[in-house]
């Protein structure tokens, strides 16, 4: 399934169940916005896009904790999991997905290489669920990865919720 037809499923199930998405992006500076405002009538479910690339921006935009940033990295599931939680607080959506990674080419660690993404989908009254990736390929192919990923974990959790 391309981005455009997921995010055709996605729209569906929020308006379903009647929950605005919103999304809190590093990385991918936006793409996964883009996809889902590429789609006519996404204003009836996308409530908006946090492009927060640096930590500054993450801090005040969504108000991830300074002291995360020394004690895990940009990249990692405690800051991936405020991000998600910070754009939910910071809308009126019920639903995010947020993405933070090494998308290269460079910036790799041997802890974290270039293609490490974190991402994290928050949900209303649900645990904030995380996973790591390790996609293959240069900075397109990884930024491209991460966009499907976010878009299919939308989607799971609009399935498997019961709102």
């Amino acid at each position: 399934m391309d981005t455009q037809q997921q995010v055709k499923v996605l729209a569906q199930l929020a308006q379903d169940k009647q929950v605005r998405v919103a999304t809190a992006e590093s990385c991918t500076g936006g793409w996964v916005a883009q996809e889902m405002t590429a789609l006519a009538g996404s204003s009836n479910w996308f409530e908006c896009g946090f492009v927060t690339y640096s930590n500054e921006a993450k801090t005040q935009m969504l108000g991830v904790p300074q002291e995360l940033f020394v004690s895990d990295g940009a990249v990692s599931e405690a800051v991936v999991v405020a991000m998600a939680e910070g754009a939910v607080a910071n809308s009126l959506a019920g639903l995010s997905v947020s993405i933070s990674g090494v998308a290269g080419p460079g910036g790799g660690t041997p802890e974290k290489p270039v293609g490490t993404v974190w991402m994290a989908w928050a949900l209303e009254g649900q645990p904030t669920e995380t996973h790591c990736f390790q996609f293959a390929g240069d900075r397109h192919a990884v930024r491209s990865a991460a966009v499907t990923e976010a878009l299919k974990g939308l989607i799971k959790q609009l399935n498997e919720s019961t709102v």
